[in-house]
């Protein structure tokens, strides 16, 4: 019989539905029985006893929430009967005794990477375009569809072939009306010129410029480390010339976050160039002959600890706390055991997990 229910720890006390439940249904789980008070839609939770106001609720072994009245067993979890509540956390001295998987089968395995002369390994070769101020954006717009298309990194939307199969249709003299306009999901061209260059990356952001000189710092912090990235090969900069986000500033800041680093990097300014056409056209120019250098790099075989991986929150759902999440965790350990690292970023679900999480983290 398909499981209905599970209880993700033994100190919980609630059950995770795993499909739709009915109010009054009978479930024997774990050698005890539970009549349902409430229907209990997939992924929601009930509770295994009756709960009275300011009661302790615990899913995943740790304190997410308290009962804000009195909800009988077999009752539905919701934001109405429960509010928020997790263990206090602390900033302390790193103590943690972690028990690492085994990896032994995982010992002397390699992955194709890009080596950099720092010692990093990336899993991607990119190009960077980077605009110190939104005002370039439209420039970059443009520089986007030149190179992309003429150099073999343009996705063919689906779109626009649908479009494109309405006008063949038309100029058929076919009714469209009815037209069946299944295709293919995009896909992205195969006929690169650069076979080494995984793809041209375009950082269009709408800061630099406009805000406070606070904000234009901290955007020159997170290009420059966009700039240092093992996937990036080369960058260029894009400036208007009198925006807060000056261009030597990014410069400062990246030989700040490596002060090896030594990727070609081209800087052009609109206001020191004769006309937006020029300014263009060597933008491309110079971009083209760092393509051609970047180009000549190939992957060669790295060792498991030169992984970093990124991971955050996909779009999660109630399932994610035991499919997708676990999953993801045992691949982290993974790689932390075998020397790698992970970053977490955008983890506002973690709901009781502050303490564990800070004590992973170096």
């Amino acid at each position: 019989m398909k499981q209905k229910v599970l209880k993700v720890d033994p100190k919980d006390n609630v059950i995770v539905a795993l499909q739709n439940l009915s109010k009054w249904e009978n479930l024997e789980y774990q050698g005890g029985t539970f009549v349902l008070a409430d229907d209990i839609p997939a992924k929601h939770k009930f509770f295994i006893d009756d709960m009275t106001e300011g009661d302790k609720v615990i899913m995943y072994g740790v304190l997410v929430g308290k009962a804000q009245t009195s909800i009988p067993r077999g009752g539905l979890m919701t934001t109405a009967n429960v509010k928020h509540a997790a263990e206090p956390f602390h900033f302390r001295p790193y103590n943690y005794q972690w028990q690492p998987p085994d990896v032994s089968r995982f010992i002397g395995r390699t992955f194709k990477g890009y080596h950099r002369s720092d010692g990093r390994v990336g899993t991607a070769n990119h190009w960077l375009f980077v605009p110190t101020v939104f005002c370039e954006n439209r420039n970059l717009d443009v520089i986007r569809e030149a190179l992309h298309t003429q150099l073999g990194y343009e996705v063919s939307d689906k779109y626009k072939q649908k479009t494109q199969l309405l006008l063949e249709l038309y100029k058929k003299g076919t009714d469209v009306s009815s037209a069946d306009l299944s295709l293919k999901e995009s896909v992205v061209s195969t006929g690169r010129i650069f076979k080494n260059v995984d793809g041209i990356k375009f950082l269009n952001h709408q800061g630099g410029c406009g805000g406070t000189r606070q904000d234009a710092a901290v955007l020159s912090r997170l290009l420059a480390a966009y700039a240092d990235h093992p996937n990036v090969s080369g960058v260029t900069i894009l400036s208007l010339g009198c925006q807060n986000l000056q261009t030597e500033n990014l410069l400062d800041d990246i030989r700040k976050h490596n002060p090896g680093f030594d990727k070609p990097l081209y800087v052009f300014e609109q206001q020191q160039s004769q006309s937006e056409e020029q300014l263009i056209t060597e933008a491309i120019r110079k971009t083209f002959i760092g393509l051609i250098e970047i180009n000549k790099l190939e992957r060669k075989p790295a060792s498991l600890d030169k992984l970093t991986i990124g991971v955050k929150c996909g779009g999660s759902d109630g399932f994610s706390g035991i499919s997708a999440n676990p999953a993801v965790g045992y691949c982290s350990d993974l790689v932390v055991a075998l020397g790698g690292k992970i970053l977490l970023a955008e983890f506002p679900e973690l709901c009781g997990a502050e303490q564990d999480l800070i004590d992973r983290t170096v």
